[in-house]
């Protein structure tokens, strides 16, 4: 069983996730190149968990590109990590406050994996920033 530990986090208050699996780290994705929705009035004290930071992202950014992208190199490894028995991978996603991009783009690629690997995989989604999101 491969468990994925999935994180949003702030660089500027946490800082980059620490990988407990003792495998240095996994996948790091900075955010901070798509806008932010969380300089728009209406969406401030929302999350990437809200509808309209959502619509927000898919079409007014880049975000959409970009995840596509991430989906491509996560595959990749978690197909080789399958392939040979590897038990743990981390995949963070970080921007500058963990509360609108970084949510987003984690929920979307836990979605994404939990569809495209039905079976074998274990996902951890934490929201470093966001704990009233932590499932």
């Amino acid at each position: 069983m491969l468990h994925i530990d999935i994180h949003s986090f702030s660089y500027k208050k946490g800082g980059i996730p620490k990988d407990n699996s003792g495998n240095g780290g996994g996948f790091t994705f900075d955010c901070r190149g798509i806008l932010n929705p969380g300089r728009i009035e209406e969406y401030k004290i929302q999350t990437g968990n809200d509808i309209g930071v959502q619509e927000y992202l898919e079409t007014k950014t880049e975000m959409p590109k970009f995840l596509e992208l991430v989906k491509s190199i996560i595959s990749i490894n978690i197909d080789n990590y399958l392939e040979r028995g590897f038990e743990d991978l981390q995949i963070s996603f970080g921007c500058t406050g963990g509360q609108h991009r970084s949510v987003y783009s984690a929920i979307k690629i836990a979605e994404f994996i939990k569809e495209k690997y039905p079976e074998g995989i274990e996902i951890s989604l934490h929201h470093d920033e966001q704990h009233q999101l932590n499932a």
